[in-house]
């Protein structure tokens, strides 16, 4: 009695499914209302120990089981074998009192004539029903690798990581053990007028984890945040993971769900139905679950439990759920009170391994019609400063409105002496080489490693080595270079920049404000869409057709821009030009009636561009950004003046080129990226400067290029064109028996562009222009566009394998011009949820 008594109380014991006696991996065995717990091993196996001898249950429970509380005996050892049924509720067809299976319908059915009440009064209960609403939230973003094995950190690599590795959570989430890498913490008020409309967020504190300047923690916080956006259940949709989600009460709902009233409970005196549903078609972009609607004449939604279909055509996501709750305002309407929104990741649907996300966000000091002054609700949409990231501990212990588990209150701790350990620190370099194409060396970064080495007609077998300096080196000064060399056309190649930010945080920061002064000596194909420092990669090399048609461009230029809060932006550039043409191209025309060889062609240039992108959010890489797709348009407009006989510049001209962008939402229909350009040049030019189409000779497929144009094939000095790309997220595959388990997604595009050359631009009439580039047999291979558009259109499967998209590209007129291809096969990695 004294040996058991000094151990405690131990209990183990084997976890299995109920109906057919399976193990179960990673159940959560705990002592109810304790931190104390464990997860049973791969063959359903558990052993939990503590010196207290006053336990006398523990619990068992695990996602889509039943909970169980099971009695043991304290202060001794004994083995509990557990048996958990699934928690599973099959809404696929209805009972009848006659006893018999009938068809689910509509019509006469009580379910859909109470959701269809709470549609119609649904514009009533939403916040912006008020003249003025506001409140205080606290939000909570995390993340955290699950089910890492206790016995990971005793490895001899990851001994030094044991401090982090140790750091596991078993009880908050059943059935996971969870391994917090990522937090971050918020708290804002929100204010909202009605008329005129506004909304101002003033984040009052703010606070998260700190991976060192190899990391950049604020921008993977902005692409966390875009994963789990608002959800808005009065709203017809919401977007998830970057796909839209059709909302359960939304206008269109009794056509994509099955409703059932599945039970009616009393809550705080108040009536409620819990009403079930479930997709008509579990392939489709829906939730399933239940919302639980108020019987006292405003048929408010009170409470919602959202899943996602472990069916759905949904990538990277294994499971998700979303909890919402509802608190009653003095006027008898609800407001939201809390938002809980989980979801697993991870490259396949096994339970095992992956990434758990949380987002949680609770409201306090709501308020509705409460008039404010003016300046309450003007200004940044949000507001930020420095001062909210450095606020105290006791300002979280005063505002946090949700205590943080015991493994969560350590990250903050853990990942800052993760971040200075010069293990980690060599680690995430050499991660860094792989994913981004970088190798720091304190304050420099040599790369990228994919244009190390690349080939083509003109240069031939071509090598380069460029770096940068980053944040180590400065937050205001970025300086980048690189030198490459043909040993064909034995030549040199190099560039040079240096970038002054204005801002005080870091250049890579939005909004940006930086002046940036490069020169660039290099070549070019002239119709390519070529970013202004161009990364050579090697797998561009490889291209279709006849390709050795190029320019070799002295590129001096100045450039300012500056970024407002809004997403409106300006940039302000001077540039001058001097192309050489290369391989086989020429620039060749008649002076005074006799034949002549044009050796380059100089040009100075001064631009403005003005743009402007709603709500726009992106993530800001050291090299590029990566947009987040919204319901917003992106307006670009640009302005180009030639400068003649400004710095040897031979021509003078305006340009003007406008470019809209829409990513609209389709529900059931997918998505599609549209986009309209036009541009109009005035001046007589030569065809390089006339606008060369952008074509493309890879085999790659291009969303912006037109894929079965050749390089120099189309010039016009007027345009207009659509560009519309179609992703019907597996409308019609997840519709084929076979097929939907490919979990693939049909895609459809089609490309359209109308302009040509006026008479003052066009070289047969103005012999001293240059003459229209012709091939060596004297076939012309560059055109101005006729009476007709050039159209290309291509139909394909996305999301092979998860990454791959697969395109049959068609071109349906100008086929007589020469060396063009009708048909062609185009490829795209690509990572989508």
């Amino acid at each position: 009695m004294l040996t058991a008594f000094a151990q405690g109380t131990v209990v183990s014991g084997i976890v299995t499914d109920a109906t057919d006696g399976e193990p179960l991996s990673f159940v959560t065995v705990s002592f109810p209302a304790t931190t104390t717990g464990t997860n049973t091993n791969d063959n359903g196996k558990f052993r939990l120990a503590t010196p207290n001898t006053t336990y006398a249950r523990i619990q068992v429970s695990y996602v889509g089981y039943k909970t169980v509380i099971v009695a043991i005996t304290p202060g001794i050892v004994q083995v509990i074998n557990v048996r958990l049924q699934p928690d599973s509720r099959q809404l696929n067809e209805v009972l009848v009192k006659s006893g018999k299976k009938k068809k689910y319908t509509n019509k006469d059915n009580p379910a859909v004539e109470l959701i269809r009440k709470v549609i119609a009064n649904k514009e009533k209960n939403r916040p912006e029903s008020y003249n003025y609403v506001e409140y205080k939230a606290y939000e909570r973003l995390n993340f955290s690798f699950i089910n890492v094995s206790a016995e990971f950190s005793d490895k001899k690599f990851f001994r030094k990581y044991k401090f982090l590795l140790d750091n596991r959570d078993t009880t908050t989430v059943p059935g996971k053990n969870l391994l917090p890498i990522y937090l971050n913490e918020k708290v804002y008020s929100y204010y909202y007028s009605k008329n005129p409309e506004r909304k101002k967020t003033k984040v009052l504190g703010e606070k998260g984890v700190n991976f060192g300047s190899f990391i950049d923690s604020e921008g993977i916080g902005v692409y966390f945040k875009h994963l789990y956006q608002d959800i808005d259940i009065y709203a017809n949709s919401a977007v998830l993971v970057t796909n839209e989600f059709l909302s359960p009460i939304s206008d269109n709902a009794p056509a994509q769900y099955k409703f059932f009233i599945t039970d009616t409970i009393v809550v705080d005196n108040t009536k409620l139905v819990e009403l079930s549903f479930t997709p008509r078609n579990t392939n489709d972009m829906l939730y399933e679950g239940s919302i639980y609607i108020t019987l006292d004449g405003n048929y408010a939604v009170q409470k919602a439990e959202l899943t996602l279909n472990r069916n759905i055509n949904l990538n990277w996501v294994k499971e998700m759920h979303i909890n919402l709750e509802f608190a009653k305002n003095a006027d008898g309407r609800y407001h939201l009170s809390k938002s809980n929104t989980m979801a697993d990741f991870g490259a396949s649907k096994s339970r095992k391994g992956g990434i758990f996300g949380q987002r949680y966000v609770t409201f306090q000091n709501y308020a509705t019609n409460v008039a404010r002054p003016d300046s309450t609700y003007e200004g940044q949409l949000a507001i930020t400063s420095d001062e909210v990231k450095h606020r105290s501990d006791e300002f979280w212990a005063k505002n946090r409105q949700d205590t943080l588990s015991v493994a969560e209150s350590k990250v903050y701790a853990n990942i800052d002496s993760l971040g200075r350990m010069k293990s980690f620190r060599r680690t995430v370099d050499i991660a860094q080489l792989f994913l981004f194409g970088y190798k720091s060396f304190g304050p420099v970064d040599l790369g990228p490693a994919n244009a190390f080495y690349s080939f083509n007609p003109v240069e031939g077998f071509r090598l380069r080595v460029g770096g940068r300096t980053n944040i180590d080196f400065s937050k205001r000064i970025l300086l980048e270079t690189y030198a490459a060399y043909g040993f064909k056309d034995e030549k040199w190649k190099f560039f040079l920049s240096g970038l002054y930010s204005f801002n005080k945080n870091s250049v890579y920061r939005f909004p940006q404000n930086y002046i940036k002064a490069s020169f660039q000596r290099d070549t070019r194909i002239p119709g390519q869409e070529l970013q202004f420092v161009r990364e050579d990669n090697f797998l561009l090399s490889f291209k279709r057709g006849n390709n050795d048609k190029y320019l070799y461009n002295d590129t001096y230029r100045i450039d300012y821009v500056k970024e407002f809060p809004s997403h409106f932006s300006y940039a302000v550039g001077l540039r001058r030009l001097t192309q050489t043409p290369a391989g086989s191209l020429y620039f060749n025309n008649l002076q005074n009636g006799l034949p002549n060889q044009v050796q380059n062609l100089t040009t100075s240039e001064a631009s403005l561009q003005l743009r402007y992108a709603p709500h726009e959010e992106f993530y800001q890489g050291k090299v590029y950004r990566k947009q987040f797709l919204n319901k917003y348009p992106v307006l670009t407009l640009t302005y180009t003046a030639g400068l003649k006989n400004v710095l040897g510049s031979e021509f003078g001209y305006n340009k003007v080129n406008v470019n809209l962008y829409k990513h609209f939402f389709l529900k059931k229909f997918g998505y599609a990226d549209v986009t309209l350009e036009g541009g109009n040049l005035f001046g007589q030019v030569p065809y390089p400067l006339l606008t060369i189409h952008r074509a493309n000779q890879t085999f790659a497929y291009d969303p912006l290029s037109y894929n079965l144009m050749n390089f120099l094939e189309f010039v016009t000095d007027h345009y207009a064109s659509i560009n519309i790309d179609q992703h019907f997220s597996g409308l019609f595959l997840n519709r084929v028996p076979l097929l939907k388990k490919l979990k693939w997604r049909e895609v459809a595009s089609v490309k359209s562009l109308w302009g040509g050359v006026r008479s003052e631009n066009d070289p047969t009439i103005h012999p001293s222009l240059y003459e229209f580039p012709k091939d060596g047999s004297g076939a012309p291979i560059t055109y101005a566009l006729g009476s007709k558009p050039y159209v290309e259109g291509s139909v394909g499967i996305e999301n092979i394998f998860k990454i791959l998209r697969v395109d049959l590209v068609r071109r349906f007129n100008y086929l007589d011009h020469a060396n063009i291809a009708d048909w062609g096969i185009r490829t795209r990695i690509q990572f989508i949820f």
